[in-house]
């Protein structure tokens, strides 16, 4: 299923390299991304000579281990024609290839006692298997075969049109995604990174194995493509069986491909000052997203983007501490009742992302209240955020990227993601480090940069007959508190 929810990223980043010596095999170019906290793994990483890279990070005392295959490009890589190829050739990955039936890839996964899943994102795809270390050459063999094999039979594509549609049918159910894919829509107007990744109706009907070939000619290119292992799998065998399973894969070469624009002309989308609202009144509850334009995964400001994004918190009423958390928005909607939940969110993309909030509310007569409250914190965090609440937000922001890289396929996505987006890789303790030394001037330096009078984007779904205009709401970006 598509991962397409706007949340708190917290695995990647900055990157720091730092290399240490190898042995170099004559056809491939090695380097080690590593901490230097003694203790801790380091990831390595290695580059056919193809452009193909291999990043792990080696766990002795690990019974299992992750391996997957990230490839940098998902939905922005399509064209308006051809939105919704991405995901369509992850659903047919599982169909059979060249090698194998549909029922003998289940039959051998299930038989290892392996799983085996994938996903699609705006500006990634990503395969991956999970097995016993001794397992790993057999799952290796099965993400290359269904990568490069897949025999995209026209049966089985005409076969998925109805499982995809289905699929969107349930995602339409889900507010939240609704609300974020009309916020993505406004946010980046008739541009790619705009676009829905299971694409609409109408091209979900129409997509054709022509389109799915050319997709992959096009972005399944070894520069870029990941393989990354996690877990008791040490980082020489994957090497070897990369060269063995992924050395014949092409390097990207535009004269060669029928639809290479798509990659050459994706230039940093422009951020739009707009709005979209879907009045429904049978409908519960309002449900608002707003949103500056943010920051890149390699922007200096990523990680105070997230602490700044901390400080603003999520809050939900049937939590219980509703009237303990530290968030300062958070105390001032639970003693004023003014909505059901809000949840901060500092999302990043290759060149630009998308730093806010999503309210729920019932309370639909004050609704004009709750969005003015909410961004009258934005507007306190330019000049009056305090050390206390910054360092609160540090602590959540570390803890929580600890506890996210818990078990290999958490570690596996936190290499695939950081190395598919900057080629390096931060450790959680670089980044303790990183997240560490922000302070609360660096908090208002970035919110008078990113928040003080700055275009939004609004989506808004529900029962929002009292949300004001755009340019009321737009209008307090630029007030104080006073």
């Amino acid at each position: 299923m598509a991962s397409r929810r706007l949340a708190l990223s917290l695995h990647q980043g900055l990157r720091a390299q730092r290399a240490i010596n190898a042995v170099k095999p004559s056809n491939i170019t090695r380097r080690a991304l590593a901490t230097p906290v003694s203790h801790a793994s380091t990831t390595e990483s290695t580059t056919l000579s193809n452009g193909f890279t291999i990043a792990t990070e080696y766990s002795p005392f690990a019974q299992t281990s992750t391996v997957g295959v990230w490839i940098d490009a998902g939905s922005r890589a399509e064209t308006d024609k051809t939105n919704g190829t991405a995901h369509f050739l992850e659903h047919l990955a599982f169909k059979g290839t060249q090698r194998r039936s549909q029922s003998q890839l289940e039959l051998e996964i299930e038989n290892m006692g392996g799983h085996l899943n994938a996903y699609t994102s705006r500006e990634n795809t990503v395969y991956y298997a999970k097995s016993f270390n001794s397992d790993v050459p057999a799952s290796v063999d099965i993400l290359a075969d269904i990568l490069q094999n897949s025999k995209l039979e026209n049966s089985a594509i005409e076969r998925e049109r109805d499982v995809i549609l289905r699929e969107q049918e349930e995602v339409d159910k889900q507010l939240e995604e609704v609300v974020f894919d009309h916020l993505h829509a406004t946010a980046f107007q008739n541009q790619a990174l705009g676009r829905t990744i299971l694409g609409p109706k109408e091209n979900i009907q129409s997509i054709t194995r022509n389109d799915l070939e050319n997709y992959i000619k096009t972005n399944y290119t070894a520069d870029r493509m990941v393989l990354v292992g996690a877990g008791g799998v040490p980082h020489e065998q994957l090497v070897k069986l990369a060269e063995q399973y992924f050395s014949g894969i092409p390097a990207y070469n535009p004269n060669a491909q029928d639809n290479a624009y798509v990659r050459g002309l994706d230039s940093k989308p422009d951020f739009v000052g707009s709005e979209v609202r879907i009045r429904d009144d049978t409908m519960p509850t309002a449900n608002i997203a707003i949103a500056v334009e943010g920051v890149s995964w390699k922007d200096d400001d990523y990680f105070t983007a997230l602490v700044t994004q901390a400080i603003v918190g999520n809050w939900d009423r049937s939590m219980g501490n509703s009237p303990y958390l530290g968030s300062k928005l958070s105390t001032f909607i639970h003693d004023h009742k003014l909505a059901n939940s809000f949840m901060s969110f500092s999302t990043s993309y290759s060149d630009t992302g998308l730093w806010g909030i999503y309210l729920v509310t019932e309370a639909f007569t004050r609704i004009d209240d709750l969005v003015h409250f909410a961004l009258r914190e934005w507007s306190r965090l330019s000049f009056g955020v305090t050390e206390a609440e910054t360092e609160r937000a540090k602590q959540q922001l570390k803890a929580s990227i600890l506890l996210s890289l818990d078990g290999t396929t958490a570690v596996a996505e936190d290499i695939g993601r950081q190395i598919i987006t900057t080629g390096r890789r931060l450790s959680p303790e670089e980044v303790e480090r990183v997240v560490g030394s922000i302070t609360a001037q660096d908090v208002m330096n970035f919110a008078q940069k990113k928040l003080w009078d700055r275009d939004i984007a609004i989506s808004a779904v529900g029962q929002i007959e009292g949300l004001l205009d755009y340019s009321r709401i737009r209008g307090d970006m630029s007030r104080n508190l006073s």
